[in-house]
């Protein structure tokens, strides 16, 4: 089976180092196996998209020396095949309308692994007169496991840490569960490899997949770059963008914040150098088995 991995940022600002080290990461494990890497933008929300940010992130890859396969894939282009697969799903019996507000949900009270829990309120019906604002998948049922290649055996009941999830929005907005699930299958991804804040969300994706017969990828969920203060790198943590001119000083960062140790002198090396250090000598064993590590800069 050949390698297939592929890297997914979301155009809602410039990479800075934690997007960094998920497209080192990524592009890494798959070029010491012999495999293509693929770039694929996750544009499926309009509102959160930044206009010019999707060619900001492609110039800023380029800059720092990734060289990816095939052509880029937006996902925001890809609403039919996504339309397809939810038709699919609502023949299983398993999707169901919902009338609910976030505000709704919220005074519930059921806290789970990413903020409230759905109770179920529109399972059996939408209540007299709501209209409904989203499609949610009914998620109870045996807890998926799987086995993360960095952070080990992962076992989630999505229905207690989750509760049924929303697939579609009435908006027009189809959910990232749903478009990654399908757009992996399409595209032949064999090997996962990113960021573990989305970890939680991985069972998600494999229900999805086995709901539609799907192959389900290979998994590693890599540490996540936390500021001193531990809150993920982000564009909402003031997390600085990336500057092509520090390419070799930063890609040497992302080794050390890998566990690949790098030689001293490998930051002053041209970006052609550092990349052919960084393909003889990757292992993804070194990786530290840890959720997130703090005071990355």
């Amino acid at each position: 089976m050949t390698y297939r991995g592929r890297f997914a940022p979301s155009p809602t600002g410039p990479l800075h180092f934690g997007s960094l080290v998920a497209a080192v990461g990524s592009y890494l494990d798959a070029r010491t196996h012999d495999g293509e890497w693929l770039v694929r933008i996750d544009d499926l929300d309009p509102p959160r998209v930044v206009p010019g940010a999707a060619d900001d992130i492609l110039r800023t890859l380029e800059g720092f020396g990734f060289e990816w396969d095939g052509e880029i894939v937006y996902q925001g282009r890809r609403n039919d095949a996504y339309h397809a697969a939810l038709h699919r799903l609502r023949a299983t019996g398993l999707v169901y309308p919902c009338a609910c507000s976030r505000k709704e949900v919220m005074t519930e009270g059921l806290v789970g692994i990413e903020g409230f829990v759905y109770p179920g309120t529109c399972r059996y019906g939408l209540p007299a007169g709501r209209p409904a604002h989203a499609l949610r998948l009914d998620a109870r049922g045996e807890p998926v496991a799987f086995d993360d290649a960095i952070q080990g055996r992962v076992e989630q009941d999505i229905g207690r840490a989750v509760g049924d999830f929303v697939l579609y929005r009435t908006e027009g907005v189809f959910s990232y569960h749903l478009a990654c699930a399908v757009d992996d299958a399409e595209q032949g991804i064999t090997h996962v490899v990113r960021g573990a804040d989305l970890l939680a969300s991985t069972a998600r994706q494999i229900l999805i997949q086995r709901l539609l017969l799907l192959p389900t990828p290979r998994y590693a969920h890599l540490p996540l770059a936390r500021n001193a203060d531990g809150e993920k790198l982000s564009k909402q943590t003031l997390a600085p963008a990336l500057e092509i001119r520090d390419a070799a000083r930063l890609i040497v960062r992302v080794l050390e914040f890998l566990g690949q140790e790098p030689p001293a002198d490998l930051a002053a090396a041209e970006v052609g150098e550092v990349w052919a250090w960084a393909r003889a000598h990757w292992s993804a064993a070194g990786v530290p088995r840890q959720r997130g590590i703090a005071g990355t800069t």
